[in-house]
């Protein structure tokens, strides 16, 4: 999955001919996961459609403050354009627009929205050599990276002009390839390994049967998700569920029982820095598995159970470094049993919900949670859906490392 994924992109065009390559830069951030929006300067029509734009994006394109056919036209909000995106990416940026971004002359709907905007902007140039050299221009790029901009470097290649040399606007694969690196290399959990668990364990009673529970594996898929998404490498290790994900930073490894689990988790725990244990293991399992299918002979069964594994008080005696955190689902004494985990169980965090809290527990898209550190500071959270509680986990571990 893209880092671009969920974004919202703003693309600003600027009058070069460049501008035909819009349409294949769209596209890309569009199978990316991105909603885009388009923002031209009026010259920029002269080298491709806006309507052609507005189907790609499936959205309107802007290129005037407001319409001038319609005497009752609204304008186009430029700061409303500027807010909404999370990136904004001018390409082609010619030389004359890279001069009015540096002097703040917005005479055009495209430099008004670039100084109302908030986010980071990236600026792919596009212009001929001996401009793109020009000491002018020079000094239009370094304003521009002074103010925050990063510049998406030219290529060389056939100019317009007829002339080889720089000055060729990157390539649209080049320009999304620039993006999702830059955005990965500056976030913030970026070389950090993750282990999370997720899920149920099934305990087998014979070849068809096995001791459960309701556990969907959201809460441990989310914070598995929210972990990838800012920069670590993620082993999730997942019991049986329906859940599905694709993220090209997560491993994820499927396992059954609880000894599965315990199994996995020591193969992973000593190569990362970070272990969440939100999987709902099984506390017993049956002591003897039947070859056959038990058959329903009698009006009772008897079944003789013993202890499994306890994975995260195994991992709490086996830590050196690692921050780990682990969940406690409570119905009585809830704080006090949950303090209780963190010593005996020797955890950085425990993750507390109580079934008696309406809108927690297994099955449900939302889980109201209450933090307590190893000092025993509580925090009580509200009522959140799940992939909110996860990126309030995330940020956690951001905090212990200061990042």
């Amino acid at each position: 999955m893209s880092v671009l994924s969920g974004k919202k992109i703003l693309l600003g065009i600027s009058g070069g001919i460049a501008a035909y390559k819009t349409a294949s830069l769209v596209r890309l951030f569009i199978k990316a996961g991105a909603h885009v929006k388009v923002v031209m300067t009026p010259a920029s029509k002269d080298f491709i459609t806006p309507l052609t734009l507005s189907t790609l994006s499936k959205n309107p394109v802007h290129s005037s403050f407001y319409h001038e056919e319609d005497e009752n036209a609204v304008w186009n909000n430029h700061v409303e354009l500027g807010l909404w995106a999370d990136l904004f990416i001018i390409a082609p940026a010619t030389a004359n627009t890279l001069s009015k971004m540096v002097s703040g002359n917005s005479d055009n709907l495209l430099i008004a929205t670039y100084l109302s905007a908030k986010c980071p902007v990236y600026i792919a140039p596009a212009m001929d050599l001996d401009m793109y050299i020009h000491p002018s221009t020079k000094n239009s790029f370094t304003e521009l990276q002074s103010f925050g901009n990063i510049i998406i470097p030219a290529e060389i290649g056939e100019l317009a002009s007829g002339l080889s040399g720089e000055g060729r606007m990157a390539e649209p694969e080049n320009i999304v390839s620039f993006i999702e690196n830059d955005i990965e290399d500056k976030l913030p959990l970026r070389g950090k390994k993750i282990l999370v668990t997720a899920g149920p364990t099934y305990e087998p009673l014979d070849p068809v049967r096995f001791i459960g529970n309701h556990s969907s594996g959201k809460m441990g898929y989310d914070i598995a998700v929210a972990a990838a998404n800012e920069g670590a490498e993620v082993v999730l290790i997942s019991g049986p569920t329906h859940l599905k994900l694709n993220h090209d930073r997560i491993d994820l490894v499927h396992v059954v029982s609880s000894q599965d689990m315990y199994n996995a988790c020591h193969k992973y725990f000593n190569n990362v820095d970070v272990a969440v244990a939100a999987a709902a293991v099984a506390d017993y399992r049956p002591k003897e598995v039947a070859l056959q299918k038990i058959k329903k002979n009698e009006s009772t069964l008897v079944l003789e159970l013993e202890k499994t594994k306890d994975i995260l008080a195994s991992l709490g005696e086996v830590k050196r470094d690692q921050f780990l955190i682990g969940f406690a689902l409570e119905t009585e004494n809830e704080i006090e049993n949950a303090k209780l985990k963190i010593k005996k169980k020797n955890l950085d965090l425990i993750v507390l919900n109580s079934l008696n809290d309406e809108g927690a527990g297994f099955g449900k898209p939302t889980n109201k949670v209450t933090f307590i550190d190893k000092s025993f500071n509580e925090e009580p959270m509200d009522l959140k859906t799940k992939e909110e509680v996860a990126v309030d986990i995330i940020n956690k571990i951001k905090k212990h490392y200061n990042v």
